[in-house]
């Protein structure tokens, strides 16, 4: 039996399989984020050549994003984190739209973000927090999302794209569509799609997060359509929306590595589909008494988690990665907690011994070769050490 512990076992390289949220730097971003450091560096709100060049770079970036994502340059904000994205999205636009009511309609399996400022938002206005179910795959139930929404009192209804820990796509167009009969504004988390699929048009706000596809990190993308009320709930500054601004270096390196991420997505998207597959079906067939989570089919191309019994999340990772590999375990949202996943449990499937997967840009055949060769040993060998057979 081979030694968990022995680092010698190691491959030459660590394997990062823990991509989703932070992605490495693509080279383009990096050499974006360097030169913006030289030509950006002053303050873009002073007049003088200095500000002004810092201006038309923070400007230009703005303009990139819009034009991915399909929105006006005036209706892209940056903030200073996904998180802060979505705190901020929740609690201005119910703020904005408080005198028709303080309920927030979510599904159960957003981020935990989103989940607690719904929170939030509703005990401060004396409203209600509604959660939506989803089926065993991951995905909301439409029609219980449009009786939700359809109530009186309801401010904001809130629905990811896709769930960047197991990968099933919403349906969006159908529960935006019921959002706008109800005249409720849907804010649309992309944080695990933005960059790897296309997200579409069917939302009111959008949210995303730069790190994911391949920017850098402290900063996330807010979008809100021209009609859609919102209200900041903290002190006055002169940068309304996200006081302070954001570093113009890091706003240049989100918008060139968004440009690059939407140029490559269906070549990248075809070949981490292939790899992700790999992965379900060896570990189906390889990994005794585990569940491997979400649609299989209509999914993001490169996320995966499953789940194994009898041994611990925070056990697997651990042995994985003294073997040299990166891997998560929990929620994508709050795995620093290593609690058990809500998104898997909110879906009813096994949440014992969670592993997730976020493949990127880099990541090679060879790399997932390498994993599927340890993983079967890892997992029986912990199961040993609890006398489990």
């Amino acid at each position: 039996m081979a030694d968990l512990h022995d680092e010698s076992t190691s491959p030459a390289r660590r394997v990062m399989l823990d991509a989703g949220g932070r992605a490495p730097l693509l080279p383009a971003a990096r050499a974006a984020y360097v030169e913006a450091l030289d030509q950006g560096w002053a303050d873009p709100r002073r007049l003088h050549a200095e500000g002004r060049r810092a201006r038309a770079l923070l400007d230009g970036s703005r303009e990139a994003i819009a034009a991915v994502v399909g929105a006006r340059t005036q209706d892209v904000d940056l903030a200073p984190s996904h998180t802060a994205a979505l705190h901020a999205a929740v609690r201005m636009v119910a703020r904005g739209r408080r005198r028709l009511g303080a309920d927030v309609v979510t599904s159960a399996v957003e981020r935990a973000a989103v989940l607690h400022a719904a929170e939030f938002v509703a005990e401060r206005g004396d409203g209600r927090h509604t959660t939506v179910q989803v089926d065993r795959w991951g995905r909301v139930d439409v029609d219980a999302f449009a009786d939700a929404v359809s109530a009186p009192g309801v401010a904001l209804a809130a629905l990811q794209h896709a769930n960047g820990e197991v990968g099933t796509v919403q349906p969006v167009a159908a529960v935006h569509e019921a959002a706008r009969t109800a005249g409720v504004p849907l804010l649309v988390d992309a944080g695990a799609s933005l960059g790897h699929v296309d997200v579409g048009q069917s939302w009111d706000v959008l949210a995303a997060d730069p790190g994911d596809w391949g920017g850098p990190g402290g900063l996330g993308l807010l979008v809100t359509r021209a009609g859609v009320r919102r209200a900041p709930d903290w002190p006055q500054d002169e940068e309304r929306w996200f006081p302070g601004g954001p570093s113009v270096p890091a706003a240049l390196a989100a918008a060139v590595a968004l440009q690059e991420a939407a140029r490559t997505a269906p070549e990248r998207a075809d070949r981490l589909r292939a790899l992700v597959d790999r992965i379900r079906t060896h570990v189906a067939t390889h990994v005794p008494d585990c569940d491997v989570a979400g649609d299989p089919t209509h999914r993001l191309p490169h996320v995966l988690t499953f789940s194994c019994l009898y041994v611990d999340g925070e056990a697997v990772v651990t042995a994985l990665d003294r073997l040299g590999f990166a891997v998560g375990s929990g929620s994508a949202c709050t795995s620093s907690t290593l609690e058990p996943s809500h998104v898997l449990a909110a879906m009813g499937v096994l949440t014992q011994g969670n592993v997730r997967i976020g493949l990127h840009a880099a990541t090679t055949p060879e790399d997932v070769d390498a994993f599927l060769a340890v993983l079967p040993r890892v997992v029986a060998e912990l199961r040993a050490s609890l006398g489990v057979v």
